[in-house]
């Protein structure tokens, strides 16, 4: 493990990161996931040695740096406003850590060379950085950030407030640089990002861990009623339990009356239920009789997704589903159409009520 994160806690008035514990691997993306105001460039901070936490360690390879200095951490940290030196040419931003480490010349020459390279910006090297588009920036600061070979890069929200073109360049850019072996922590507010990049993931809330895990864990599986909502859930109904079958399903009541069925331990709870758009088969009739959550409705909406179709269905509540363009022109699914939409027991996640 390349960083150890034990209980760190930091308290200022109105607000406190609260005993936050996760390590990371070698080679991981690993994203923090979290609204505004949930402690996440806070945490960034004090991992970089820029703020001293109360309470808690920070193991780096090994090494206790909970209070050493942040030039004494091998990190790199890009922030949001990139901090390009307006009056530096795209040579010296990318050598300038190198020069701060008092490198020789011909090892900063070397460096720069292989880095532009890299990014793309060789024929940028003796530009005036203030005439350089955003994504050249980025390229520049990311360059820079990496140039001393950093055992971590921290990245606090490197992709808001980009064109969508950029947003995908750089995407691409950030999956790239991880493949190679950087190991990377990401700030972010935008569960579309942590889906694309991220191998596991923290979600803070309110200066809490709230959940950790793989992406497949925290999307498909999520611990609690905010981590459903916050990581774009859109099939999420308060339930209140039933009963229990001789076969282990428990049922619960949906709000719209219906009962859902589903496996899960604790049972006599009352609490949410979540399962994936992509879980929820359409039909125009049930074909297995014996099937248990098949819940018949109309068509309200359609809407073109980057990779297929969400349908809609009032049910009652409405439930989503995501289908292929095939499947929609196939089944010539349109608005007012009468469906079932039906989930395996197994697909269906129970979230006590807390």
């Amino acid at each position: 493990m390349i960083l150890f994160v034990d209980q760190i806690s930091k308290h200022f008035p109105g607000f406190s990161l609260s005993a936050i514990s996760f390590g990371v691997s070698q080679g991981d993306y690993f994203m923090l996931l979290g609204p505004t105001g949930a402690g996440k460039s806070l945490l960034l901070q004090i991992l970089c040695g820029l703020v001293k936490p109360d309470g808690g360690r920070i193991l780096l390879n090994g090494i206790d740096i909970t209070f050493a200095s942040a030039s004494q951490r091998n990190m790199g940290i890009l922030f949001q406003d990139l901090a390009i030196f307006p009056h530096l040419n795209t040579y010296d931003n990318i050598a300038y850590p190198l020069k701060v480490k008092r490198e020789s010349s011909g090892v900063i020459k070397r460096r720069v060379q292989e880095l532009a390279e890299r990014f793309s910006i060789a024929h940028l090297l003796h530009k005036n950085v203030n005439n350089l588009s955003g994504g050249e920036k980025q390229r520049i600061a990311l360059a820079r950030t990496l140039a001393t070979n950093p055992s971590l890069l921290l990245l606090d929200e490197p992709l808001s407030a980009v064109d969508p073109q950029l947003h995908l360049d750089l995407l691409a850019m950030l999956r790239s640089i991880n493949r190679a072996g950087t190991t990377v922590i990401h700030v972010t507010h935008n569960y579309e990002e942590a889906i694309s990049l991220a191998s596991k993931i923290g979600v803070l809330n309110q200066g809490k861990l709230v959940q950790l895990g793989s992406t497949v864990d925290v999307f498909q599986y999520p611990r609690s009623e905010f981590v459903a909502k916050f990581t774009g859930a859109k099939n999420f109904f308060k339930v209140k339990f039933s009963r229990v079958s001789q076969n282990g399903l428990v049922y619960a009541e949906l709000p719209f009356g219906r009962s859902i069925a589903f496996y899960s331990n604790p049972v006599n709870a009352n609490g949410f239920v979540c399962f994936p758009e992509e879980t929820v088969v359409l039909s125009t009739h049930v074909e297995n009789q014996s099937a248990v959550n098949a819940f018949q409705g109309k068509v309200i909406d359609i809407f073109a997704q980057r990779f297929g179709y969400e349908v809609v269905i009032d049910c009652g509540v409405k439930i989503f589903s995501r289908i292929t363009g095939e499947s929609l022109k196939k089944m010539g699914i349109a608005p007012g159409m009468e469906l079932f939409a039906t989930v395996k027991a197994n697909v269906v996640r129970f979230i006590p009520e807390i």
